[in-house]
C-alpha cells in the first residue's frame, strides 16, 4: 500500500514537472521568435526577404547587412553606419554607471552607518526621485544643461542619466548596507579609522553583489534609453539608440530590412553579453538586499 502510495506520488511529480519545463519551453520559444527572426534575416540578401518566407533561414548566407549597419548604412548626412553612434554609447554608459554606482554606495553608507538628523526624509527624497516620469524632467533639465553650457553633448547625457539613477542606486546601497553588522563600523572607529577607511575597507569589498545588481539595472536603462538621447542630445552625441530609430526611420532610397535587423542586434548586444555574464548575480544581489531595510 505505502509502495503504490510512493509510486503515484513520483508519477505524479513527474507529471507535472514535464507540464511545467513543456509550458516555460513553448514560453522561451514564444520570446525569442523576435530574435530568430532579426537574426535569421540580418544574414539575408534584401532580394530574399523581399520574397516572403522571414521563417526560413537564409539560402545564400552574408554578413553584408551587418558592415553595411556598422560602418556604410545612411544615418543622417554621411554614410556612417552605426559605429560613431555605438562609442557615443560607450562614452556615455560606463561614466554614467560607475559614478551613479559610486555615489549611491557612498549615500547607502552615510544614510545606514552615519544616521544625522533628518536622514529619513533625505533617503525618502531620493526614493521620490525613483518614481518621477521622464517627460516631466525635460523642460527643467534642458534648462540646467543650457546653464551648464553641456546641452547637446554626451557629458550633458551622462549628467542627465547620473542624476535619475543616484535614487536607484542608493536605493539597493541603503537596503544592502542596512543588514551589515554596525558593531564592525564602532570597532573601526574606535581603532581610529576614518569615514572613507572604513568604507573603503569593511564595506566596499563586501558590496559585490548588490553592486552587480546596480551595474546592470543602470547599464540596461541607460543604454536602452531613447527619450533622453532624442531630447539632450545632437547629431554628433547621439546614442545608439536614437541612430538606430533615424536608420528605420529613414526616407531615402530602398527600406533595407536586413540592414535594420543587424542594427537592431548590435544595440541589443551589450545588454545581451551583460546579462550573460553577470545575469546568475542579478537575483542573489538583489535578494541579498531586499530582507532588511
Amino acid at each position: 500500500m505505502s509502495s503504490a502510495s510512493a509510486s503515484q506520488v513520483v508519477s505524479t511529480g513527474r507529471t507535472t514537472r514535464f507540464l511545467i519545463y513543456t509550458l516555460l519551453l513553448i514560453f522561451c520559444l514564444y520570446y525569442l521568435l523576435p530574435l530568430y527572426v532579426m537574426l535569421v534575416n540580418s544574414l539575408k540578401p534584401l532580394r530574399e526577404i523581399q520574397s516572403g518566407g522571414m521563417m526560413n533561414l537564409p539560402e545564400s548566407l552574408t554578413f553584408e547587412p551587418w558592415k553595411s549597419a556598422w560602418s556604410t548604412a545612411q544615418i543622417g548626412v554621411q554614410a556612417t553606419g552605426l559605429r560613431p553612434y555605438f562609442w557615443n554609447s560607450i562614452q556615455m554608459v560606463v561614466p554614467a554607471v560607475a559614478i551613479s554606482t559610486i555615489l549611491g554606495a557612498l549615500n547607502g553608507y552615510v544614510l545606514t552607518k552615519w544616521q544625522f538628523r533628518g536622514h529619513n526624509i533625505v533617503f525618502g527624497l531620493l526614493l521620490f526621485a525613483c518614481f518621477i516620469p521622464f517627460q516631466i524632467v525635460l523642460i527643467p533639465m534642458a534648462r540646467i544643461l543650457g546653464i551648464l553650457g553641456i546641452a547637446g553633448s554626451v557629458p550633458g547625457l551622462i549628467f542627465v542619466h547620473l542624476v535619475y539613477g543616484i535614487g536607484f542606486s542608493t536605493l539597493y546601497f541603503r537596503n544592502y548596507y542596512a543588514q551589515f553588522p554596525t558593531e564592525l563600523v564602532r570597532a573601526a572607529m574606535i581603532d581610529g579609522a576614518g569615514f572613507f577607511t572604513i568604507f573603503r575597507r569593511i564595506l566596499l569589498p563586501s558590496s559585490g553583489p548588490i553592486a552587480v545588481v546596480c551595474i546592470i539595472w543602470q547599464f540596461t536603462n541607460i543604454w536602452n534609453d531613447f527619450l533622453f538621447g532624442a531630447s539632450f542630445s545632437d547629431f554628433n552625441s547621439q546614442p545608439m539608440t536614437v541612430a538606430l530609430n533615424n536608420l528605420v526611420q529613414s526616407s531615402t532610397g530602398v527600406k533595407e530590412y536586413n540592414v535594420h535587423f543587424a542594427g537592431a542586434i548590435m544595440a541589443a548586444m551589450p545588454t545581451l553579453l551583460v546579462y550573460i555574464v553577470a545575469g546568475r548575480y542579478f537575483v542573489r544581489g538583489l535578494m541579498a538586499g531586499s530582507v532588511k531595510g
